[in-house]
């Protein structure tokens, strides 16, 4: 680019069915019996990988947030607020884990009666001192850049002090009334030849970091029926804006299909979708031993069931139910306060 942690000793999971989804109270000792497809993941291999080095975390970071993150700014009366969110669903709140782990700030909540968890962070001087130079650092990709130009204008104005209130609130409320034009792109593409066609012109925006901590947001590793009999590895991510987003993730990993819009009701988007075998071998290259969140454990059981089971209707059918029920896992309640 230009310019995990554990809950604690107990990661105890519920699902229904269970023999379809063996999961052991440590966390990282996810295991399946052969005669049920899987095999037991070795202990070099678990998941609590070696952390890595702050500018990976932070690429990493800039990623996830371009995914699922927020920078809001919000007013209650005369007061403002700025906050740095990050929410996923509580099947993944390993990840919101291993972020407040690594920034060493913020705050964990988790709405159970929405199946909804959250990482913030609202005070300013933490955003200002541990939030602005990682993103200054490591630029957005998407719009949301925008959206942080807009808070990070926001936090200037509310720190200066030579403002009467009332010219605090008029400029504040002008700021929030910009919005990006439909042909949005962020800063970080500007010298990049546009549309996107160079792989190498790719690599010079996209980070392996940043990409892996995108495709744990939005991506989606997944097994698809193509005939009765025949099922298949595919990959796929969609955004409803940015498109020259997608073009780079497709040279980048060296996928032959096109991005493709599609026109759906209220959910138009773009869309990067393969089953090819050359493509998705790419994808399992890339992504080995990388994601932090619960996504690393679906993509294991993907990336393996393609070299032992590809080809196999009857194993490939099991490995997709498989995949379908751990979506359902979540952590015990005992975990989710902080």
């Amino acid at each position: 680019m230009r310019r995990t942690p554990l809950f604690g000793e107990n990661y105890s999971l519920n699902i229904k069915n269970t023999s379809a989804v063996r999961m052991f109270s440590t966390w990282g000792q996810f295991a399946w019996e052969e005669n049920k497809i899987f095999n037991t993941i070795s202990s070099h291999q678990r998941l609590n990988v070696e952390q890595p080095k702050n500018n990976w975390f932070e690429q990493w970071l800039v990623g996830f947030t371009d995914g699922d993150g927020s920078f809001s700014v919000l007013r209650q009366g005369d007061k403002w607020n700025l906050i740095f969110k990050i929410s996923q669903n509580t099947y993944n709140l390993r990840a919101l884990h291993y972020i407040k782990k690594e920034l060493g700030v913020g705050s964990i909540h988790v709405e159970s009666k929405r199946d909804l968890a959250h990482f913030r962070i609202r005070d300013r001087k933490v955003i200002n001192s541990v939030i602005f130079p990682i993103f200054d650092k490591y630029p957005l990709l998407t719009t949301k850049y925008f959206n942080y130009n807009i808070f990070k204008e926001a936090y200037f104005i509310l720190e200066n002090n030579n403002l009467t209130s009332l010219e605090r609130n008029e400029l504040l409320e002008k700021l929030l009334l910009t919005r990006p034009s439909s042909s949005y792109i962020s800063p970080a593409w500007e010298n990049i030849s546009i549309p996107l066609t160079d792989i190498n012109e790719a690599k010079k925006v996209i980070s392996m970091g940043w990409l892996i901590g995108f495709v744990e947001a939005e991506g989606s590793f997944y097994l698809v029926s193509k005939t009765s009999t025949r099922i298949v590895h595919a990959f796929g991510i969609t955004q409803k804006l940015d498109q020259v987003v997608l073009e780079g993730i497709r040279l980048v990993l060296g996928i032959s299909t096109k991005v493709v819009y599609k026109k759906n009701l209220n959910n138009n988007h773009y869309a990067l979708d393969t089953t090819n075998s050359r493509a998705i071998m790419n994808i399992i290259d890339a992504f080995n031993n990388s994601m932090k969140g619960m996504k690393a454990v679906e993509y294991k059981i993907w990336s393996r069931s393609f070299n032992k089971s590809k080809g196999s209707y009857e194993k490939l059918f099991k490995i997709k139910e498989q995949i379908r029920k751990l979506r359902l896992v979540r952590p015990h309640s005992s975990n989710w306060s902080e």
